[in-house]
């Protein structure tokens, strides 16, 4: 299957299932494939039109295709701010992540592939990559801030602010959890 035409048509639908969304990522499996083949973009349209993007650490990057990818935390530092999701139209809630990770993989072709990912692209790997363990982001939100897109960001004294936090450990407390 690498290098394959099956594999490179494949690529170009999720691109184009990803944009016409408007998304940043999508995995294979969101489209009814059940392969570990992610793709993500963040375009420069889509910053401009988040008043936090730079609290996130939004930077524009092309199209990023990998295949089996895999994930490790660069720190134990983290972040919480809203996520939403192609699978979960029209809600959003507060995900705590690592700001920072490894991924490895490989690409379309079969060449090695390994990237350190900062800030709002390590949050979309993150992202994608639960999708392929079978993982949403409602499996992590902080309950308490799931709303409806659009809705606004008020949240509840009670609920922790987006931002900065101390106390992610996202990627290891749902596999154990799973185990």
């Amino acid at each position: 299957m690498l290098g394959s035409q099956e594999l490179a048509d494949l690529v170009q639908q999720m691109v184009d299932t990803m944009r016409a969304a408007p998304g940043v990522g999508l995995a294979a499996p969101q489209i009814g494939i059940p392969l570990r083949v992610i793709v993500l973009e963040d375009r420069p349209e889509y910053i401009a039109a988040d008043a936090a993007a730079a609290d996130k650490q939004r930077l524009p990057f092309e199209p990023l295709v990998i295949v089996n990818p895999s994930l490790r935390p660069l720190s134990d530092e983290g972040a919480r701010f809203f996520e939403g999701c192609l699978s979960v139209p029209g809600y959003q809630a507060l995900v705590e992540r690592y700001t920072a990770v490894e991924c490895s993989g490989v690409t379309p072709e079969g060449q090695p592939l390994t990237l350190a990912a900062h800030g709002w692209q390590a949050r979309i790997l993150q992202h994608e990559v639960d999708h392929l363990q079978g993982i949403l982001y409602v499996d992590r939100m902080i309950s308490r801030s799931f709303a409806a897109r659009g809705a606004g960001t008020r949240l509840p004294a009670d609920v922790p602010r987006p931002g900065p936090c101390s106390c992610c450990h996202p990627i290891d407390q749902v596999a154990a959890a799973k185990a």
